[in-house]
């Protein structure tokens, strides 16, 4: 039986290659040495599995677009990732045509599975160049290919690359400079063969491949295999995993402290610029104490989120996340989550919604419906300016020696409070939602490698302008909506106190504290929280801007920590920070959950769920350290 294919789509809407791979094959860093810095991420039509598109100039200078897509292992998918990278080789996906060539990126060190692959997409009838990467990790192990004969064998081109250190591009660019691979036939997609005796056919054709080439003995002991003896170990593996994100956040408070104080110095510079320019006035105030202050209260901590990403990033490229997700496989078993969750959920520490999104390579769905409404648990980079302006303001750095401090341990905590609740809803899921049954974990483990600093960077720049086009976003629309809402009406004649008390946001704060008051929460935090349902950043930024409002010397209005801890007590500032390990999702995230899981239910739990989390968790804090005198 055929299967359904669409017509191809001839449209030219620019010459499109398309990277396929396995994963772990080096797609990204050959992806990033072909378009350097002209790329663009969003997500595919319809879905919210991410895509990377970027441009890149042939040698002729003829310009072409180059898709990355997601890994996969075979083209009869088992995940969505799968699914996007079967739909758009066969010309099915939405609002994509299919690809005039494909690139294949495998592993030379591991082409038994790698290249079933590419005997998959040879059937396609699309013009097909290999890729034969990592190709000086091959021969370290005694691997090395001979690339002139797998071309040979394949009947498509093969060139060797190394796409971490740019090894091959200049030949890769003129093999793909070759005019027949674009200007011939295309042939229409089809599967006449059943996939399983595919499958079949593929396996015995590698294992010939494999043979002719004199690679078919059984892989020596490499030096990733001598590491993970130790790295894996059931005792010291979870030991250096716990010690890795230690460090981690230590560094986010130690390595931030130089940047931060340069831009809050900055910050204040540009106030007091703008008040010694501007006259007295509606101007000034929203310029100085709207815009600047709110903006600045949130972008001094844009190196503590750059640092955070850094050590991900490390993590990631070096092939270490993959051991984190085998050495906490026992762990989430044990609350009915497989080790596939782990990726997930360290994702959600940057942001929920890419880690939402990466539930979609769990192929069982309850473990993925779980997984996504626990992943808002894990603390997500928008919460820590929030974090480190409070335990700023109101936790001594106090420095035990070696590099640990008072601060960092709080932060750790905080981390650790949300991973905790995270592990505890989860059980909960699992002990009232299903019948208890085993599960096995199955996934690559990667070689290790070291990370290539032109990634590292890339991908720093690439959350820099995330978070850059969100403060100049929607945390910018909110601060003036704010500022515009705090500072009018105009306080009547004879009135007592700043004019924001009279202002509609005061109104409102004070409305809000009916419900908040029984957790510490003034009318300023009260405020706060309403737009920080947009973004947890702009939480921060209102604060900033309600109390640049609020106080009368202008000095005071530079820095908000110090204002903080003079206007709030301790028990106050803890049951914040409390509410912010629970706090109910933004609606960016809310509006990802309601797609993933095609409806209003999975939001609306979510949202209720921690809601009560947060708010049972304040409650108990605030409580508390009333009793304890604090």
């Amino acid at each position: 039986m055929k299967t359904p294919v669409a017509p191809l789509n001839f449209q030219r809407r620019g010459a499109l290659l398309a990277l396929v791979g396995n994963p772990n094959a080096g797609k990204t860093a050959l992806f990033n040495q072909l378009t350097g810095a002209r790329q663009k991420v969003a997500n595919y039509a319809g879905v919210t599995v991410e895509r990377k598109e970027g441009t890149m100039a042939l040698p002729s200078g003829r310009p072409i677009r180059v898709l990355d897509l997601p890994g996969a292992y075979a083209l009869n998918p088992r995940s969505e990732d799968e699914r996007i990278t079967a739909d758009v080789l066969f010309g099915r996906a939405q609002g994509e045509k299919r690809p005039d060539v494909v690139l294949c990126v495998v592993d030379a060190s591991n082409l038994r599975r790698h290249l079933r692959l590419v005997l998959a997409v040879k059937r396609l009838g699309l013009p097909v160049v290999v890729a034969l990467n990592m190709v000086d990790r091959a021969a370290a192990r005694g691997r090395a290919v001979d690339a002139t004969r797998l071309a040979e064998l394949l009947g498509v081109p093969v060139l060797p690359t190394v796409a971490i250190r740019g090894e091959g591009m200049a030949a890769l660019r003129e093999q793909l400079d070759d005019s027949t691979l674009w200007d011939g036939p295309m042939v229409a997609a089809h599967a006449d063969v059943p996939v399983a005796l595919d499958l079949r056919a593929d396996h015995e054709t590698v294992q010939r491949i494999l043979e002719q080439l004199g690679l078919d003995t059984l892989m020596p002991e490499t030096p990733s295999d001598r590491i993970d003896r130790v790295v894996l170990h059931p005792l010291a593996g979870p030991a250096i995993l716990a010690l890795v994100l230690f460090l981690v956040f230590q560094a986010v408070f130690a390595w931030a402290e130089w940047p931060m104080s340069v831009i809050e110095a900055g910050t204040a510079w540009l106030a007091a610029g703008v008040r010694s320019l501007v006259p007295d006035g509606l101007l000034q105030s929203l310029l100085a104490d709207g815009v600047i202050a709110g903006l600045g209260g949130v972008i001094v901590f844009l190196p503590q989120i750059v640092i955070l990403f850094f050590f991900i990033l490390v993590l990631e490229e070096s092939g270490y996340l993959p051991r984190g997700a085998f050495l906490l496989d026992r762990v989430m078993g044990g609350v009915g989550l497989s080790g596939r969750a782990f990726i997930p959920l360290l994702s959600s520490f940057a942001c929920a919604i890419p880690g939402i999104m990466a539930a979609r390579t769990i192929p069982q769905s309850r473990d993925r419906w779980v997984t996504i409404m626990v992943a808002p648990l894990m603390t997500c980079s928008a919460r820590l300016p929030v974090y480190t302006l409070l335990i700023g303001a109101f936790i001594p750095a106090h420095d035990f020696g070696l590099g640990i401090g008072l601060q960092g341990l709080v932060l750790f905590g905080l981390y650790l409070a949300g991973i905790v609740g995270g592990v505890a809803v989860a059980w909960l899921l699992h002990r009232f939602t299903t019948v208890r049954t085993p599960r096995t974990l199955m996934m690559e483990l990667p070689a290790y490698h070291w990370p290539s600093a032109q990634d590292i960077l890339l991908g720093l720049w690439q959350r820099v302008q995330i978070f850059l086009a969100r403060v100049g976003g929607i945390i910018l629309t909110l601060t003036i909506l704010l500022w515009f809402l705090a500072t009018f009406p105009a306080p009547p004649e004879g009135a007592a106190g700043p004019a924001i008390e009279h202002s509609f946001a005061g109104m409102l704060g004070r409305a809000l504290t009916v419900v908040f008051e029984p957790i510490g929460f003034n009318w300023q935090i009260s405020l706060a929280l309403v737009p920080g349902m947009a973004a947890r950043e702009v939480t921060v930024s209102a604060l900033a801007t309600v109390y640049a409002l609020q106080v009368t010397d202008e000095a005071a209005a530079e820095t908000l920590q110090p204002i903080l801890a003079a206007d709030w007590s301790l028990p106050t500032a803890l049951s914040l920070l409390a509410w912010f390990v629970f706090a109910p999702q933004c609606l960016s995230t809310l509006a990802t959950v309601r797609r993933e899981t095609g409806g209003l239910t999975g939001p609306a739990l979510m949202a209720a769920y921690l809601f009560a989390l947060a708010y049972l968790a304040s409650f108990i804090t605030y409580r508390t350290a009333l009793a304890l005198g604090a």
